[in-house]
């Protein structure tokens, strides 16, 4: 431990220009900072600070020696903020945004289950399936689905969602089902937001087919009830068809074809991971969700 006696206060030193101020800043007295700098230099062989009555500034040795010195001194605060927030309760606003019919079905009951069971917790639940910038918007978790794009987010997967391709027993009874992709060319299929359908070919792998139809909107539910109606085939995850499809109202076809799992993700910025109550959200929620996996 004595090979770390002194890293702090050389640090403080050296980011505030004084001892003063960094004796402040450690909440030690100016003669400790000053002697377990001292101490530092002496084990080092070297002087890190050349000190003045009027500023206190770095030798040459010190600005290499203050480059490692700040990346230690900083993993030191984030793990003893690591220890500490384990014993934290969770409180305080949490800024949310979540895909809109995602949020409304299948995550609101989740939150408010939080919520009742953490009292001191606020929340404010934004509902958009635009991706928004989560540092500009001061919030504090995305749930995302699918593939992520590359970013400095942290994401944890908290569960799965599977992509369905449905129609009604009546629309199929009147136009036949499709055994394959090339089938779909000569179907109604009724187009979301995305320009394409993805599948997975036994033979090629993932394919993006392009739908054609009538009809082209980018709410689920409608393109859900459309379905239902016998307007044509749909693709959609399984929290919108699921119930469709247990009591036979919708049929899922080419089986053969279906995407492998996605993800559904919370991600957060990197300075959010050890805060209470993003932990403990991002903890209970993998366990509900953790079902579909």
């Amino acid at each position: 431990m004595k090979q770390w006696q002194g890293i702090s206060e050389f640090v403080a030193v050296a980011e505030h220009g004084s001892f003063t101020e960094a004796a402040q800043h450690l909440h030690i007295s100016i003669a400790q900072v000053s002697r377990n700098i001292a101490e530092l230099e002496s084990r080092l062989g070297l002087k890190l600070l050349y000190r003045s009555t009027r500023k206190v500034s770095l030798t040459e040795e010190g600005k290499l020696y203050l480059a490692h010195c700040r990346h230690l001194v900083e993993s030191l605060d984030q793990a003893n903020q690591a220890l500490s927030s384990l014993k934290q309760t969770p409180r305080g606003l949490l800024k949310i945004t979540a895909p809109v019919y995602f949020g409304e079905n299948k995550l609101a009951p989740y939150l408010t289950q939080f919520l009742s069971r953490y009292p001191e917790v606020e929340l404010d639940l934004h509902l958009t399936n635009a991706k928004l910038d989560l540092i500009q918007g001061g919030y504090d978790i995305a749930i995302r689905l699918g593939t992520l794009e590359s970013s400095s987010l942290i994401a944890r997967r908290l569960g799965s969602r599977n992509q369905h391709v449905v129609a009604s027993p009546a629309y199929l009874q009147a136009h036949g089902t499709p055994e394959n992709i090339a089938d779909l060319q000569t179907h109604q299929c009724l187009q979301g937001s995305l320009e394409h359908w993805r599948l997975q070919c036994p033979e090629r792998g993932l394919v993006q087919f392009r739908p054609q139809g009538r009809i082209h909107c980018n709410s689920g539910p409608f393109l859900l009830q459309a379905a239902l109606s016998g307007m044509g085939l749909v693709q959609l995850p399984d929290y919108y068809v699921d119930d469709a499809l247990s009591t036979g109202k919708l049929i899922a076809v080419l089986p053969n074809y279906q995407l492998p799992n996605e993800g559904i993700w919370a991600v957060y910025p990197e300075n959010r991971h050890l805060s209470a109550k993003v932990r403990h959200l991002v903890d209970f929620l993998k366990v509900q969700l953790s079902g579909s996996d």
